[in-house]
């Protein structure tokens, strides 16, 4: 049957195409009545309904889709020939959307990139929707003023948390009447697929300036890590060597050294530290998630990104999610400021924490899905806020 729809549903796609065209067919040689029957059997059910829905929307998503089919990447050019000045690359497994074909090239427009590719480099058609399925990024968009997700598919399933409308979620796997979802690392659920719209995003085009500030950025976090990791050295090395004096009799200043220590790490009143704090952190933004770990650049999980990001700005903080809450100086989230953290929890217990950027913003390690984003600070909800810098 829905094979027979799936034909139905081509022949209307077919009288929308060509709508306002006279089309000349040889119309006795198709029984009308034949065509009646098939689309009275085929609108027997709402089911039937939403599958042509959900066909006509899956076909128009994709349908001037092209993705790069190359090895690394291909030239996107000003004009439809190879000695034409290049504007940017489209890596493999990017996408673009095709405005035109002009003698074997395709007009694409991706990202901040509007030029021509050779259509040989380009995937299109049919064998983009299934290509899709593994280079796309399938993404559920809140439609409703608070959306509950569930622990199981089913109304009568626990809620785990709750989501803001026109929060973003990643799509983990599409079911009949709902969406499994990646809200944190440590929230997977469920969610009514009524109350979310779904879409499909791609890797997209890199202009050549694009190219440059991307490679200087990177060049940049090494450097910054690098430097990083170098005090984190000198520091320990300093502090066994403290050790090792004492333990030997030649120093009885530790007092003095204590007090300097402390008076460092407060940073009574430093604005100027939670600018630092914020600005540093977005460095990071799209690096991946890596569970356990602690670097910036190679991949944190959301505890190992915060005291990273604290320490290489001069502030010590426990490593985990619940050490980092049971520290500091507890505030409202009501009063909270750039640089504070905010704390979420499952069943609970705390397993999840961000910086807050100000102006209702966090950034944090989310998942493996998403890597180091920018979220709203309520995308779950929010159960304590921590001060490190009074």
């Amino acid at each position: 049957m829905r094979r027979i729809g799936k034909i139905a549903t081509c022949c209307l796609i077919g009288t929308v195409a060509f709508a306002g065209r006279t089309i000349v067919t040889q119309a006795a040689e198709i029984p009308i009545a034949g065509m009646d029957v098939i689309l009275d059997e085929f609108y027997q059910s709402d089911s039937d309904l939403t599958y042509i829905k959900e066909y006509l929307t899956s076909a128009a998503e994709f349908e001037n889709i092209g993705i790069a089919n190359v090895t690394n990447y291909v030239n996107i050019r000003r004009k439809p020939n190879e000695e034409s000045k290049i504007l940017g690359k489209l890596y493999s497994d990017s996408a673009a959307t095709i405005l035109a074909e002009k003698d074997g090239w395709y007009k694409v427009e991706s990202g901040s990139v509007t030029g021509y590719i050779k259509a040989e480099f380009l995937t299109t058609g049919d064998e983009v929707k299934e290509l899709a399925k593994k280079v796309g990024k399938r993404i559920a968009t809140v439609n409703t003023t608070t959306l509950k997700v569930r622990e199981n598919p089913d109304l009568e399933s626990i809620v785990l948390t709750l989501v803001p409308i026109e929060e973003e979620l990643s799509v983990r796997k599409e079911l009949d009447g709902w969406v499994k979802v990646t809200i944190d690392a440590d929230v997977i659920g469920y969610v009514s697929a009524e109350y979310v719209d779904l879409r499909t995003e791609f890797k997209e085009a890199e202009s050549i300036e694009e190219e440059k500030a991307r490679l200087e950025r990177e060049e940049a976090e090494r450097r910054a890590q690098e430097e990083a990791n170098n005090r984190a050295t000198y520091s320990n090395s300093s502090v066994s060597n403290s050790s090792s004096s004492n333990s030997s009799g030649y120093s009885n200043a530790s007092s003095g050294n204590s007090s300097s220590s402390s008076s460092s790490s407060n940073y009574s009143g430093n604005s100027s530290l939670r600018l630092n704090i914020v600005n540093y952190a977005t460095r990071f933004l799209g690096n991946p998630y890596v569970w356990g770990g602690t670097s910036l650049t190679n991949g944190a999980d959301c505890s190992g990104f915060t005291q990273s990001v604290f320490r290489d700005n001069g502030v010590s903080i426990p490593r985990d999610s619940r050490s980092q809450a049971a520290g500091g100086s507890t505030i409202s989230i009501n009063n909270i400021q750039a640089g504070d953290l905010i704390f979420y929890s499952r069943n609970g217990v705390i397993n999840h924490v961000a910086i807050y950027m100000g102006n209702g913003k966090v950034i944090h390690a989310s998942s493996p899905e998403t890597g180091i984003r920018i979220t709203n600070y309520n995308y779950r909800q929010p159960v304590k806020a921590v001060r490190y810098i009074n």
